[in-house]
């Protein structure tokens, strides 16, 4: 064990052992101590000896502290993600914690990164993410309902591909109701639309469906949104669940 410690940001991918990284699955088993959400504790192999510090959801800040003092008493301590940890994820909880503290501002600290929500539904549905894209977490726990508006009213006025992390839970149920509402009057109907939950999970389920026949009411924290561009097309596959084109070529430029 080091004399020092050190923490190790692990993301774990977004469900199946075999889309993990071999770095984060060899930082898994290297680790002394693992600090997460309890279910994505839950997803790493036993260790013997190895100490587990699971905890709530919304603790982030409590579990990156936990692994500072963890890590100064001399363990390598992984703290675990799901998906990429750097996306909405506790890479920022930790990188703000060691902010607050500067006694911890010289501890080894590693991210690694881990394949996103965003990509494992991308990769389901062919190329919706082919042209430029952003990101929106439409928690408002940390921010203003308004912030997320004018984040979507802003992605929609430049013709983004949007991704939609965390789009509904049991305490925000009426959002992703309010987010499509929003879309509704700032894009077309017939732009593209992909509910894809539990990617690569026994659970899985896509649904690709346009912005108009949207049904929201399918959506939980498990399922990731994709809202396509002015050029974003769906490609129809028999017997399959269709396509969705992002492609290169935007609709009024270069590429």
């Amino acid at each position: 064990m080091s004399a020092t410690g050190e923490i190790l940001v692990v993301g774990l991918g977004p469900g199946p052992d075999h889309w993990r990284t071999p770095e984060a699955s060899a930082a898994l088993e290297r680790a002394t101590d693992l600090v997460g959400y309890a279910p994505y504790l839950a997803r790493c192999p036993e260790r013997p000896g190895q100490r587990r510090h699971g905890s709530d959801n919304r603790v982030e800040l409590d579990r990156a502290r936990l692994a500072i003092a963890l890590a100064r008493a001399g363990r390598v301590v992984a703290v675990v993600s799901g998906g990429d940890p750097g996306v909405f994820a506790m890479a920022a909880a930790v990188v703000e914690a060691i902010e607050g503290d500067e006694s911890a501002h010289a501890l080894p600290v590693t991210v690694m990164p881990g394949v996103s929500a965003m990509q494992a539904a991308a990769a389901r549905l062919g190329a919706p993410l082919g042209h430029d894209f952003c990101v929106i977490s439409l928690s408002d726990n940390l921010k203003p309902w308004s912030l997320v508006e004018k984040r979507l009213r802003a992605a929609a006025d430049g013709d983004f591909v949007i991704a939609l992390y965390n789009p509904a839970s049991k305490a925000r149920p009426s959002r992703i109701f309010d987010a499509f509402a929003l879309l509704g009057r700032l894009k077309a109907g017939s732009t593209p639309v992909a509910f894809a939950r539990a990617v690569g999970r026994p659970d899985e389920k896509i649904v690709v469906t346009t912005l108009a026949a949207a049904d929201p009411s399918i959506v939980d924290m498990a399922t990731l949104v994709i809202i396509g561009s002015s050029a974003s097309r769906l490609i129809e596959r028999p017997g399959q669940a269709p396509f969705i084109l992002s492609p290169r070529q935007a609709a009024g430029g270069a590429p």
